[in-house]
């Protein structure tokens, strides 16, 4: 049989390594001039490849329509990619939050090692060329026009071609116009995994750069906890970012009236600097730097507690005079630093647009889609892989694994 694989990513790489092995003859499509510019950029460089936890906790870890994935994972799991990447020389590791990498720290090993499959399997790339229509006849594909308008046949043809985040490595959302055309139906696309911009931007530029590790996030709307994590995160020029800054957006979107809530500016963002303290462990903590630098003036004071860059703003916020000596301070403008530094409260204005989304969120509605196959409903013989599908997950391998999967299901089928 002829298969043609549309996108040449990590969904579309692994559909092709099976369909090939099913002794299929396989092509893929790459309008890039080389395969897996996404997969480069990931774990900043590194690869995150996928997450070691148990197989059945992945679907808690993708909030968008995880249940779809069930039949899936049966078929390929993430002991399943890292079999594949070892026996092809790429020893991995698993580092802090299961997230696993290449002991190299270098993504183009991940990438070299599935290439070099796709090559001892004879699958056949083409470079910077651009799929723009799929083929249909009887509500069966027959093959595909590429953008110099040549037709090539097909009996089967895979849909990989991406979301619409980070737009520079090719995700254009070019398969979601070629899916509707075919009838299918594209749910809303949000960035998912993105940066949140925040109405306190001139405090977040002082702090731009910082980045935090270990501390607590709460977001909160009239008092009711939306999420809660712990980890890193970086102030930026426009508000925040970082690992758990990126899981919180896949919640918050899906938060109801989310656009609204935002724009009334009543979602709120309160960080605890300090969660490994309890208030009074905190205060205690406090009281002995004091007593260390009493004769200090209070801007002085804080060089052990906190870091150099985070000190002005927490003076400005505490409203404790910075030349006031740390022996003047009183017992309740102690209290309310303390309570500053458990709860700094930032407003979230929105969500950073999608080109600086990690992942998209929507895509090819799963309701047309066969869950055991990723055989269209509606078309025979067309199948979709990867983010192109309406499902999401946080941040920390489980993207790239829901790449791998689909790609796999679809390629096995």
């Amino acid at each position: 049989m002829n298969v043609i694989v549309i996108g040449g990513g990590p969904a579309g790489i692994l559909s092709a390594i099976k369909s090939a092995k099913e002794g299929n003859r396989v092509t893929i499509f790459e309008k890039n001039d080389k395969c897996g510019k996404k997969l480069l950029i990931t774990g900043k460089g590194r690869c995150n490849i996928t997450s070691s936890i148990e197989i059945e906790d992945f679907i808690k870890n993708i909030p968008g329509n995880g249940k779809f994935l069930y039949s899936a994972f049966q078929n390929f799991s993430n002991q399943d990619i890292i079999k594949m990447l070892e026996n092809e020389g790429v020893k991995t590791k698993v580092e802090r939050g299961n997230r696993v990498f290449p002991v190299s720290d270098k993504s183009i090993d991940v990438l070299n090692a599935l290439l070099n499959i796709l090559k001892k399997l004879n699958v056949k790339i083409v470079y910077n060329t651009e799929i723009t229509d799929i083929l249909v006849n009887e509500n069966k594909v027959t093959g595909v026009i590429t953008n110099t308008k040549e037709k090539i046949k097909a009996d089967k043809v895979i849909l990989a071609t991406g979301g619409r985040s980070y737009p520079a490595t090719g995700s254009t959302g070019d398969g979601y116009k070629m899916a509707k055309k075919l009838g299918h139906t594209v749910t809303e696309i949000r960035p998912s995994l993105v940066p949140l911009t925040i109405h306190e931007e001139k405090m977040c530029q002082k702090l731009q750069g910082l980045s935090l590790r270990n501390v607590k996030i709460t977001i909160r709307h009239n008092k009711k906890i939306i999420y809660e994590d712990f980890g890193e995160m970086i102030f930026t020029h426009f508000g925040v970012s970082g690992p758990i800054i990126l899981s919180a957006s896949t919640i918050l979107l899906r938060y109801k009236n989310i656009k609204e809530l935002l724009k009334n500016k009543e979602i709120e963002l309160l960080i605890d600097f300090k969660p490994a303290l309890n208030k009074e462990k905190l205060d205690l903590r406090i009281r002995r730097d004091f007593e260390e630098f009493k004769n200090k003036q209070f801007k002085n004071s804080l060089n052990q507690l906190l870091p150099q860059k985070l000190i002005p703003v927490i003076i400005e916020k505490s409203e404790i005079d910075e030349d006031k000596k740390v022996n003047e301070i009183t017992k309740e403008e102690r209290q309310k630093l303390v309570n500053l530094l458990k709860e700094f409260k930032l407003t979230i204005k929105d969500f950073k647009e999608i080109e600086y989304a990690i992942v998209t969120a929507g895509g090819i509605n799963i309701k047309e889609i066969n869950p055991k196959t990723m055989e269209s409903k509606i078309i025979k013989g067309l199948y979709f892989a990867g983010e192109i599908i309406d499902v999401d997950g946080y941040t920390g391998g489980f993207n790239l694994q829901i790449a791998y999967t689909t790609g796999y299901t679809a390629g096995m089928n």
